[in-house]
């Protein structure tokens, strides 16, 4: 049956959209904070494997040099802007406004996690050699490869692995990562937690990984001294006015940042097979 002059109601608060609104890497790498310039440099220092002495045949002990390098982070200049026109918003629904300066957040701590992630794709670590969906072996080769290299698996607050939702989700059936057996922090109950720490390990779920959904996923297990990324001081920054001349309100959010990796045999590259958990 018809209905008569029938009235639409448009709900006046909106329904955030579903996005990556926070960084979840910043926390995982070497931080600096830029007062001012446009490179960070960072000291990389060790004895360069080198092996104890003894005196030579002039009754001398042979001394040598730290082993320094100094890798540098470049910052580039990243914006978030949004502006509408004051008719605009008054003839929309929902506090445009606050949409504007919600989103201006949300590209840039995207960009921040984008950043990381680009930069660890540099790694030149590959397990395994091809891709693979996620196994016990898989993290296993991965955390003897960087101990292999010396890095200290045994920090587990400087250890992370940063996966896709696919290789999470094979994680999840396997007995070792979800059993109360072989975990403290149980991945089926409890609250959500943005990382999981097992074997060692704290993961990180991140559905910005590079080729996620399909048969190339990148992603990485890393000690912390392996990654800088530096950033402005203050961080991210965001400011909203109104231009009463043009009648338009605006947002943006700024940052100038840049990560570059310390140590490559700090970093595994993990391609994983995530093909299979694909809607159809």
């Amino acid at each position: 049956m018809s209905i008569e002059a029938a009235v639409t109601q448009y709900r006046k608060e909106f329904v955030a959209a579903f996005e990556q609104r926070t960084s979840l890497l910043k926390a995982t790498t070497t931080k600096e904070s830029v007062i001012k310039g446009n490179t960070a440099t960072f000291l990389v220092s060790g004895s360069g494997g080198d092996s104890a002495v003894t005196r030579g045949t002039n009754g001398q002990i042979p001394y040598g040099n730290p082993t320094n390098s100094q890798p540098s982070a470049t910052l580039i200049e990243k914006h978030a802007p949004y502006e509408l026109t004051g008719f605009n918003i008054f003839a929309s629904q929902g506090d445009q406004k606050r949409v504007m300066q919600m989103n201006s957040m949300a590209v840039i701590n995207r960009d921040i996690d984008l950043t990381i992630l680009a930069e660890l794709a540099n790694a030149t670590n590959d397990f395994p050699a091809t891709a693979q969906t996620a196994s016990l072996q898989m993290v296993t080769g991965a955390k003897v490869i960087l101990g292999n290299n010396q890095i200290d698996t045994t920090e587990a607050d400087n250890m992370f692995a940063v996966v896709s939702p696919a290789f999470m989700g094979y994680l999840m059936q396997t007995t070792e990562f979800a059993s109360a057996d072989y975990v403290d922090v149980k991945p089926f109950s409890g609250p959500t937690r943005r990382m999981l720490r097992w074997a060692g390990v704290n993961w990180i779920e991140n559905p910005l990984v590079t080729g996620v959904g399909t048969a190339a996923e990148l992603c990485y297990m890393y000690h912390r001294n392996a990654i800088g990324y530096a950033i402005n001081v203050g961080e991210e920054n965001i400011a909203i006015g109104y231009d009463e001349k043009q009648d338009t309100s605006w947002s943006r959010a700024t940052v100038y940042h840049g990560a570059k990796i310390l140590q490559n045999n700090g970093i595994v590259k993990m391609t994983h097979d995530g093909s299979a958990f694909v809607a159809t």
